[in-house]
């Protein structure tokens, strides 16, 4: 089956289920025409976590002609990567019609689309790495990327930002039949940084697909993740890992669509925060549509307040419209320290610092060794002991 045809199968799959819509204000109707999406006040749903005042005028009519940003790729041999004209593209995909003004915008604006074509049956022992970075200018960029995996293909994919910019793009992840992908995004932004992101994937007939979210830098950064299901035994895992630091804004919303039954999804995101003003916000909404009988899924957020004067919003939903399911469920945590952890620790000769440390390692430990990249791995590791260093005197103060 050729890349055409796995599109063409992908879309005739979604097509044939028929989905009833379902009126929900955590996702609104879609369209691809900006005029149908207001600019947002602040007061609606799904706005009103965020600083709208800090997006530089994402949210309504600021330019997004530039083109301040550069790109290494590091591609295995046998992928097809290419930037494709808007109008020859297969944008949309991934069944992706923007359900905000923004992604509306980036797709009215975006020049091209930048496509990953991974071909069906290969296992690729390297990830394909894209790290694009910011260089400044004073319009913001709006870019979209579609990632296609061939049938059973097996394949990782790095996006990483880094730099200074104001970025708007969509990501579509189209995952065939059989197929295995691994999505990573990193968010290595430059303090001063705005991004917007809106991705979707579709998961094909016993298909997995692995996406994991990882934000450390950025001014403010939003991301809006759906994923669905083309067929019958789909797995989705989504995981998350992200530190805010002092004015920081990180806004991660998730939507998991179980159009097909006998699927699967799993979220769990992490994230800390210190410094005054940092403020994280996480929202999962899972829906288990009439068609998707014996599915199972759950979601989970946890997070970490390493000082005062830091916010963790924390919004887990479930939406179940048939009762034949294998097992559904959510939880949602905010705290401090672990006292027993660190009494632990320093019973044993640890000093208090070296103990806060360990424990804020050990939280984020086990979602950093599921990415399944060593190098980029170590990397993320290495990251979070930098942000600890950040402001190691105001943690043990804040919480003495």
């Amino acid at each position: 089956m050729t890349a055409t045809q796995l599109g063409q199968s992908l879309d005739s799959v979604l097509s044939s289920l028929e989905l009833e819509p379902v009126e929900s204000h955590l996702h609104p109707a879609g369209s691809f025409d900006v005029a149908d999406h207001a600019v947002p006040t602040g007061r609606e749903e799904i706005w009103r976590f965020t600083p709208l005042r800090r997006l530089r005028g994402l949210h309504a009519d600021a330019p997004l002609d530039g083109d301040g940003f550069e790109v290494r790729m590091e591609v295995p041999a046998g992928v097809i990567t290419s930037g494709v004209p808007v109008a020859e593209s297969e944008r949309g995909l991934s069944g992706l019609v923007p359900t905000d003004r923004i992604a509306a915008r980036v797709w009215e604006s975006s020049p091209y689309v930048r496509t990953i074509e991974i071909p069906e049956d290969a296992e690729l022992t390297e990830p394909i790495v894209f790290t694009l970075t910011g260089t400044g200018g004073d319009h913001a960029v709006a870019r979209q990327v579609l990632v296609k995996a061939g049938r059973f293909s097996r394949a990782t994919v790095v996006l990483r930002f880094e730099g200074s910019a104001t970025w708007a793009d969509t990501v579509e992840l189209v995952v065939g039949d059989g197929a295995e992908l691994t999505y990573v995004t990193i968010q290595d932004w430059a303090d001063d940084a705005v991004h917007h992101s809106t991705q979707q994937a579709v998961v094909g007939r016993d298909a997995s697909l692995k996406h994991i979210a990882v934000t450390f830098g950025g001014d403010v950064v939003r991301h809006d993740t759906t994923v669905q299901y083309a067929g019958p035994g789909g797995s989705a895992e989504l995981l998350g890992l992200y530190f805010a630091d002092e004015g920081q804004h990180i806004e991660h919303r998730l939507f998991v669509d179980h159009t097909a039954p006998r699927t699967k999804s799993n979220v769990v995101y992490k994230g800390a925060l210190q410094g005054q003003g940092a403020h994280t916000v996480w929202i999962g909404n899972v829906l288990i549509r009439k068609i998707a009988e014996g599915i199972e899924t759950y979601e989970e957020n946890r997070n970490l307040v390493l000082t005062d004067g830091a916010q963790a919003d924390s919004v887990p939903n479930l939406e179940i419209e048939t009762g034949e399911i294998e097992g559904a469920g959510h939880a949602s945590a905010t705290g401090r320290f672990d006292d027993e952890q660190l009494f632990y620790l320093r019973s044993r000769g640890i000093s208090e610092a070296e103990a806060r440390r360990l424990v804020v390692h050990g939280f984020f430990n086990d979602l950093i060794r599921q990415v399944g990249v060593p190098a980029l791995e170590e990397q993320l590791l290495a990251t979070v002991e930098a942000e600890l260093s950040k402001n190691v005197s105001t943690i043990t103060g804040a919480i003495a």
